[in-house]
This record gives structure tokens, C-alpha cells and sequence, in this order.
């Protein structure tokens, strides 16, 4: 039962990442930590990320140079991040493991959701941290499409651009992390099998994705995808802190349900200002 679902969210998550640019893993990792362990699941999805990325930035080729200078700073981070998120991925517990997932994904899908942006004046500092940051948490939990999204859609990149420079980071981060997993020893017979599993859903949603987004409002699509993840990632992370035991059963519950009226807020105010910004003059 667990690997038709899997495909079938890979499915969904492929078509979003084909829509917009990112969201594969930030969709797929917490339905998917439902079932599998990360130590599991990373290597399977780092398989995958590099054909899907791979085909999303030969799709975006033509804008590769205009957003390789900007996207530097944050590759030159991005590898000691990814050896240091190895390393917590082999070492740690699979139950912190998972909380470290959610607890990581809830802020930064809020902060999308309320659309906060700052522009940056030492644009090259921040893309250095925010790279070694990104690094770890994708080698750790799969997961890098937030962050890296928040600093782009934050310095205005245009569509074709943000997608070429999001893809190009994946491949790099997804290739970085497949060889320190092999160097860790962290590659099974279960994590190749769920590639295999999940390979032909991606296949399919991606092109579904580009297609659709062409005939639906981009922003309005990427806002509900958004609160879909807020939802899940708000459950799992009540299930984690269950597991943990470090709240009580009905407690933990109110975490989900505090994530989620927070993120119904932000999309009544997104929806909101949409309709105050169409409305005639």
C-alpha cells in the first residue's frame, strides 16, 4: 500500500515542481516520512531529483547564463553543508530525524505563505551562508526548495530565470549528496527500489505540470500547494513529537491545529489582497 501512495504523491509533487520550479521534495518528504525513514527515503529521492531537475533545467537552458553569477555563492556553500548533513543523516535517530524535517519546514513555508520579502544589498554573503545552511538540511532530510525559493522570489528573479537557477542548485545539491551517501555507505536495496517506484510518477508529472501552468494563475497555484504542505507538515510534525514523546497524545494535536489556522489566515489574506488587486479602478 505504502509504494502506490508514495507514486501517486510523487505524482502530484513532480507536477508541481514542473508548474513552478521546486516543491518535489517539500511535498513528497512529509507524507512520505509517514512511511519510510529519511535513511531510507534521501538516497531514493536524491536519485530521482537529478532526472528531474536535470530535465527542468534543460527545459530553462537558455537562462542558465544569466543567473550562474548569482547562483554561485550559494554552490560554493552548498558542499561542506551536504557532508555535514550526511553525517547527521548516518548518525542521528530516524524519529529526530523526522522532527528535525518538519520542525525545519513549518517556518519557511509560512514565511512563502505570508509572501515576506526584504531585498538584500550583500546578496553574494547571504548566498554563501544561506548555501552551507541549505547543504545540510538537503543532505539531511532532501529538503532545500524553501529556503533557496524565499531568497530568489525575494530578489526578484523572473520566472524562466527562477526556475533555471532552482534546478541548477538541485542537480548540483542532488549530486553532491548521492556521492557523500555512497561515501557513508547510506544506499540499500529499499531505497533503490523506491526510485524505482517513484521514477515513472516524476516522468509523467513533470511535463503535466509545465503544460497546466500555462492555462492556471501561477501565484494562486503555488499559494494552495503551499497550504496543502502546511497541513502535512503540521500532522506529521504532531505525530513526530508523539513518537518522541515529548508532548502527550490530544497536546500534540494542537500543534497541527495552530500551523493550520495560522495558514488559513495567510491564504484569507492572500485571496484577499488577489481580489483588491484585480477589482477595477
Amino acid at each position: 500500500m505504502e509504494l502506490p501512495v508514495l507514486a501517486l504523491v510523487t505524482f502530484f509533487a513532480a507536477a508541481v515542481n514542473g508548474a513552478v520550479g521546486y516543491g518535489f521534495s517539500s511535498l513528497t518528504v512529509p507524507i512520505a516520512l509517514l512511511f519510510f525513514s529519511n535513511k531510507v527515503l534521501n538516497p531514493a529521492l536524491v536519485i530521482v531529483a537529478i532526472a528531474l531537475n536535470g530535465y527542468v533545467l534543460a527545459v530553462n537552458r537558455r537562462s542558465v547564463p544569466v543567473v550562474a553569477k548569482r547562483v554561485l555563492p550559494v554552490l560554493l556553500g552548498l558542499a561542506p553543508g551536504i557532508v555535514c548533513g550526511g553525517v547527521l543523516l548516518a548518525s542521528l535517530n530516524s524519529e529526530w530525524l523526522k522532527f528535525l524535517t518538519y520542525i525545519s519546514l513549518v517556518p519557511l513555508i509560512l514565511l512563502q505563505a505570508g509572501g515576506l520579502r526584504w531585498p538584500l544589498k550583500s546578496e553574494r554573503t547571504i548566498g554563501l551562508l544561506l548555501g552551507s545552511g541549505v547543504g545540510t538540511l538537503y543532505s539531511a532530510t532532501t529538503i532545500s526548495g524553501p529556503p533557496m525559493a524565499l531568497l530568489f522570489n525575494n530578489q526578484g528573479l523572473v520566472q524562466r530565470d527562477f526556475r533555471a537557477a532552482m534546478a541548477l542548485l538541485r542537480v548540483a545539491e542532488a549530486v553532491l549528496a548521492l556521492l557523500t551517501y555512497y561515501t557513508l555507505g547510506l544506499f540499500n536495496a529499499e531505497s533503490l527500489e523506491l526510485s524505482f517506484w517513484v521514477l515513472p510518477s516524476v516522468l509523467l508529472g513533470v511535463p503535466i505540470g509545465s503544460f497546466l501552468i500555462n492555462r492556471v494563475d501561477a501565484e494562486t497555484f503555488r499559494r494552495i500547494c503551499m497550504s496543502y504542505d502546511a497541513w502535512i507538515v503540521g500532522f506529521g510534525l504532531s505525530r513526530v513529537l508523539i513518537v518522541l514523546q515529548l508532548i502527550t497524545t490530544p497536546a500534540a494535536y494542537t500543534v497541527w491545529l495552530a500551523i493550520a489556522a495560522i495558514d488559513s489566515y495567510l491564504l484569507y489574506a492572500f485571496f484577499t489582497r488577489r481580489k483588491i488587486s484585480q477589482a477595477p479602478a
